[in-house]
């Protein structure tokens, strides 16, 4: 039997002969540590969450890898480039790869009488995943998919650009295109979506592919190019390489030579600013782990020196420093396990009320979202707490050697 585990049991576990200083001492350590390990939780839950409501969003419209003209690069507009069918085969494939499909995309001008906008028009077919945007309808709603061989001459713009317009879903607008003549289209707003991502929502508008085709002045087996959507960013680079690989020194029938940039490369100030916020994180682990090692060091050095007279009499009674370290050890033990279960109950509460209500609201226009979103990952938070109890488990180990110092003749006598 443990003895020293047995009468830290006990010890923590009585209530009568605990004097005030030890209670308060007790309390203000657990409640330390499960301020900080809910704190913890919350963090890592919303930067998670975060990450991943952003990421979504900037892939929905943009996907993670882009098949382009390499003359695309260096101009304002997507240059032709022919995907043939053996290349689109290749991708889908890929056990990584969710959707791959093809686009057309050409600048023009909405224009209405209170005003007129920029907008790029992006023509997509039934292959396109609409999955995305229809999460994000405002109002209307996409009922059939848009087409690529005839035009029905619906449009699907952004809540960004319906205001600035003064568009509603049912209304009809023109579209102008500047090439070498002006040429004009009639469409009719079937639906409105905000992604809250100002780069989609402040200049891309959606119609039939056929539409954009044929205003391009493509040849049918041409397009802006092709999106290719993986499973997670985390087998985003694997994909990128072999489909790079896939590509390389490749031309099409028409000697454009191919590129595949991903989406970390066409958005490089979103993603460095989500990968800024996991050095947010970390400073804020690392002072959540201090305040909890501080407070239960406090909290144990108060313990033992209030028990003096009781190390004194059990070093009189044979009892050595390595069991009395032992034993404080694991009273301390109690503590930081007692703190950590109330701050997980707390931290996941907190999160599940947020998740549920939306309670902390954000300015969409800054952060993207419009609510503080939270993903609890149980790794995660398995991690955290294994992390912060060794931790504070080694950080006890100084203020358990002050028993070796008490010397039981005149600890005996000590009030």
């Amino acid at each position: 039997m443990n003895v020293a585990w047995y009468m830290a049991r006990r010890l923590y576990g009585e209530k009568g002969s605990v004097r005030r200083a030890s209670r308060s001492a007790i309390a203000i350590a657990t409640a330390g540590v499960a301020l900080g390990i809910a704190v913890m939780v919350i963090a890592v839950s919303v930067v998670l969450g975060f990450k991943r409501e952003v990421q979504d969003k900037v892939t929905g419209i943009g996907s993670h890898v882009q098949i382009l003209n390499y003359q695309s690069l260096y101009t304002a507009e997507y240059q032709p480039l022919a995907v043939g069918p053996n290349i689109m085969r290749a991708i889908r494939r890929m056990p990584e790869v969710d959707h791959a499909q093809r686009f057309c995309q050409k600048m023009g001008m909405l224009k209405t009488e209170d005003g007129f906008q920029g907008v790029a028009f992006r023509g997509i077919d039934e292959d396109y995943d609409l999955a995305f945007l229809r999460s994000c309808l405002t109002d209307g709603e996409i009922d059939t998919p848009f087409s690529k061989s005839k035009q029905s001459g619906r449009l699907m713009l952004s809540k960004t650009i319906a205001d600035q317009l003064h568009l509603s879903v049912g209304d009809k607008v023109y579209a102008y295109f500047f090439d070498e003549r002006l040429r004009a289209r009639r469409f009719t707003v079937s639906a409105i979506y905000a992604t809250h991502i100002s780069e989609y929502d402040s200049r891309l508008v959606f119609c039939d592919y056929r539409t954009v085709h044929q205003l391009l002045g493509y040849e049918d087996n041409q397009s802006s190019g092709a999106e290719v959507v993986v499973h997670s960013m985390d087998e985003l680079p694997a994909v990128s390489s072999r489909i790079s690989e896939l590509l390389a020194g490749r031309q099409d029938p028409y000697g454009a030579y191919f590129t595949a940039p991903t989406i970390r490369e066409t958005f490089p100030h979103i993603f460095a600013w989500l990968d800024l916020l996991d050095l947010n994180v970390v400073v804020i682990l690392l002072l959540m782990v201090a305040v909890a090692g501080f407070t239960t060091i406090s909290g144990l050095l108060i313990i033992i020196l209030e028990r003096t007279q009781f190390i004194g009499i059990m070093k009189a009674l044979g009892a050595t420093n390595s069991s009395l370290r032992h034993l404080f050890l694991y009273w301390a033990v109690f503590i930081v396990g007692r703190g950590m279960l109330i701050g997980n109950v707390l931290g996941l509460v907190l999160c599940w009320l947020q998740n549920q209500f939306h309670l902390v609201r954000l300015d969409a226009a800054t952060y993207y979202v419009n609510f503080v979103p939270v993903l609890v990952e149980w790794p995660w938070v398995v991690v955290v707490n294994i992390a912060t109890f060794i931790i504070a488990v080694f950080a006890l180990l100084l203020p358990s050697l002050v028993v070796s110092n008490i010397h039981p003749a005149r600890s005996i006598r000590f009030e």
